[in-house]
């Protein structure tokens, strides 16, 4: 405690200057005091300098919003992830302990409820000690003053800036003391100490009392205790000094703080001393509570990702990325999302269980529920992070390279499904077809146009089928068989530009952002795609056409300002909703009588489409009930047509080969059948047998052969992948050299009207 007399410890040269400067405070009121700062030089100096600068007007402290840490919650309200530059929470002073605001205002300012702007008596304390001293050894700044001197810290954005803000000059001093009159003006005592305590720094990386309480003892500002407020009262002299997360030595300075304030609180009677004894013989306490920062620290760090490339990329969110990033990691935003962790648990145990993290191909699913675009869970089997030594990966698997994925997979036979909506737009009836062969040759090249009038067909190439199944296909049957050489002659009769206008309607687009490739081959799904995009066009069907963009954000609160801005799902009528209950009442028979026979259904009215491309390069499976739409995708991200999936083991089991039935079928039926448990079954909508029933002018021959009877069910894993070749078409043999390639998902080369890269299971 500083001496009751500072004339004890004082020259009588020197006191009688700090006499004349007492008396001018008196004369010319607080302002004048500006002059009794802290001794850079001799006494002289403090005359001179601040007599030239004074200037005893108020002046306005612009204010910035503090830098605090904006955090993501799920569906339910419940925090999942946070991000920030400076780890800080601000909150109101009634959350914070009684005890908290004593402790800080008994170190700080003992009289800060007491004086104005400056504190006189406390201030000619602290120079007489300075000048008894010959250095700065005691501070005389006010509660007030101290927030002024972090608000102009906390506001530069340069070094040059910070450095002016911390400068010992008494020209600095005095604008200081000018915008703490204003500031004394403008708020009350409390309020002053709530802005101090919110924007001091502790230490440890902690800004605020309430992020140094959790961070030092993982309880909320609300919560602390005599010896804990101490600690913290303490750290903020010198919080690097004290920064109990620098080591031991720094822990015993903080102890010694601890019990300096401990012991002020007791000279003032804040406490008595038996209170304080007993504070100090408490260990220190600090436990160093992570403060998770991004996507990596959270348990839903795909979902996440999405989030942050949306906040990010999104103008709907700042109207440049510098804007929206900065609102992002330092507005304390809070952002409220469509996450269902139910469901989420429901996609990650599915994936789990049937493909490792350690295994080469990565397995990704996205869910999202119908008439809305809501995403309700993303998961991989693979961990989110940068180390490659455990197998982690860096970019999101499930979502397309504007929310942080790279390439994306080929879709394979799952792009059927637009050929068959298209033909069902052109008023093709459920049992209309087609006859066709093994084989299947382009008449011309002018048999496939792309939306530019370009000629894309390739007499040149054959797409054939993997096992005998020529003869008259239906809409139905080609589709449960998924039969390669159906598809190309229904595709050339509704037209490739009408097929990929269809599936642009649905939101189809690829993974990596680029032109979609409008070639013959197009409806066995040449571009690569991600989950999300995949399951929310399959979600439209699911909803009778209503197409919904993408959506993970509902609402958005600034916590600076206390604006909400609230989303809608942006919706539009894609199909014709008679079209999609027939497409709906097609893709149901895909689990009775086609490729996903083997697998079977979820209990409940379901619809879906395996795909797998050529060389079981990668595997799908996309599906939907009336309440949730998922895909599920397989493929190694070493790159997929160089590393395929065959003669592989996935999750402990070996596989001669993976197609959409294998695996992606499996994930899907089981994160089905749990996510949707206790949600009430629900009906697809009939199909409207007067406008697609029976057929029309592609009915079957009198004289068609019967289709081949489907296969027997297979007991072993071998006899399934047989069945599923025979269910299914693909192309016979590799393409050429060129003719494919790609990083992750074996996108085609220069010439990928020559190399088609699509067969299913």
């Amino acid at each position: 405690m500083p001496d009751s007399d500072p004339r004890r410890s004082l020259p009588a040269s020197r006191w009688a200057g700090v006499t004349r400067l007492a008396g001018a405070a008196a004369a010319a009121g607080v302002v004048v005091a500006a002059l009794a700062l802290p001794a850079v030089g001799g006494g002289g100096a403090v005359f001179v300098s601040a007599a030239e600068e004074l200037n005893i007007k108020p002046m306005e402290l612009k204010e910035p919003s503090l830098t605090q840490a904006s955090t993501v919650y799920d569906a339910r309200g419940r925090q999942i992830a946070q991000f920030y530059d400076q780890y800080r929470k601000v909150v109101p002073l009634a959350q914070v302990s009684e005890v908290m605001r004593t402790a800080i205002v008994a170190i700080e300012d003992d009289r800060f409820y007491q004086h104005g702007a400056i504190d006189i008596e406390g201030t000619i304390r602290a120079l007489a000690k300075n000048l008894s001293s010959g250095d700065v050894s005691q501070g005389g700044s006010s509660i007030t003053q101290q927030y002024v001197k972090q608000v102009l810290l906390n506001s530069a954005t340069t070094d040059e800036g910070r450095s002016k803000a911390l400068e010992a000059s008494y020209a600095r001093k005095l604008n200081e003391l000018r915008h703490a009159m204003a500031v004394e003006q403008k708020y009350t005592k409390d309020e002053i100490l709530e802005k101090y305590l919110n924007i001091v720094y502790f230490g440890d990386g902690a800004n605020g009392v309430e992020a140094a309480a959790r961070r030092f003892f993982g309880i909320p500002a609300a919560k602390l205790n005599l010896a804990q407020a101490a600690t913290l009262a303490g750290a903020v002299q010198d919080p690097n000094r004290t920064d109990p997360g620098r080591g031991r030595k720094a822990r015993e300075l903080l102890l010694e703080r601890r019990n300096v304030v401990l012991d002020r609180m007791a000279q003032l009677g804040r406490i008595t001393p038996e209170q304080a004894a007993e504070a100090k013989a408490a260990k220190l306490g600090y436990k160093g509570v992570p403060q998770p920062n991004g996507c990596q620290a959270s348990r839903y760090a795909y979902f996440c990702e999405y989030v942050r490339y949306e906040l990010l990329a999104n103008p709907a969110f700042g109207k440049t990325q510098q804007i929206r990033r900065q609102r992002f990691t330092q507005g304390g935003l809070k952002i409220y999302t469509t996450l269902d962790t139910k469901m989420q648990a429901a996609a990650d145990q599915a994936i789990k269980r049937r493909v490792f993290a350690s295994d080469n191909a990565v397995a990704a699913e996205a869910l999202v529920q119908p008439g809305t675009g809501m995403i309700k869970a993303m998961a991989a089997s693979r961990t989110f992070g940068d180390s490659a030594r455990r197998k982690e990966i860096s970019y999101n698997p499930v979502a397309d390279s504007t929310h942080g994925g790279l390439v994306g997979f080929q879709a394979g036979s799952t792009f059927k499904t637009f050929t068959l909506i298209t033909a069902l737009k052109q008023g093709m009836k459920l049992d209309d077809g087609i006859s066709v062969g093994n084989g299947y040759t382009a008449p011309s090249t002018s048999s496939f146009k792309n939306c530019a009038g370009q000629n894309m067909g390739i007499p040149s190439w054959t797409v054939t089928n993997d096992e005998g199944t020529p003869g008259f296909k239906t809409l139905r049957t080609g589709t449960w068989g998924s039969v390669n050489t159906f598809f190309m002659a229904l595709e050339q009769r509704v037209g490739l530009c009408e097929t990929v206008e269809t599936a642009k309607s649905l939101g189809i687009r690829r993974a990596d952002g680029k032109t979609l490739q409008e070639y013959e081959t197009f409806t066995l799904g040449i571009n690569e795609m991600d989950p999300v995009t995949v399951a929310n066009a399959y979600a439209a069907i699911a909803a009778r056409g209503r197409y919904c963009a993408p959506m993970a954000i509902t609402k958005v609160t600034d916590t600076a300002t206390g604006k909400t801005a609230a989303f809608e799902p942006s919706c539009r009528q894609a199909l014709d909703a008679e079209v999609a209950d027939a497409t709906a009442e097609v893709l149901t028979g895909v689990f009775t009588d086609g490729t996903m026979r083997s697998v079977g259904g979820i209990g409940r009215p379901a619809a879906g489409k395996t795909g797998t491309t050529d060389g079981y390069a990668t595997a799908w499976f996309a599906g939907f009930t009336p309440d949730l739409a998922g895909a599920v995708s397989i493929g190694d991200p070493r790159g997929s047509q160089r590393y395929k999936l065959s003669g592989v083991t996935i999750g402990g089991q070996y596989f001669g080969a993976v197609a959409g039935a294998s695996l992606p079928g499996p994930i899907w039926k089981d994160t089905m059948t749990a996510a949707l448990r206790g949600t009430q079954a629900k009906d697809f909508v009939p199909v409207n047998t007067s406008r697609f029933g029976g057929c029309g002018e592609s009915c079957a021959p009198v004289r068609e052969e019967p289709d081949e009877p489907l296969a027997e069910e297979p007991e072993g894993l071998q006899d399934q992948l047989q069945l599923d070749d025979q269910l299914d078409g693909g192309l016979q043999g590799e393409p050429q050299d060129g003719q494919q390639g790609g990083l992750q998902g074996g996108a085609p080369g220069t010439s990928p009207q020559a190399g088609p890269a699509a067969r299913e299971d």
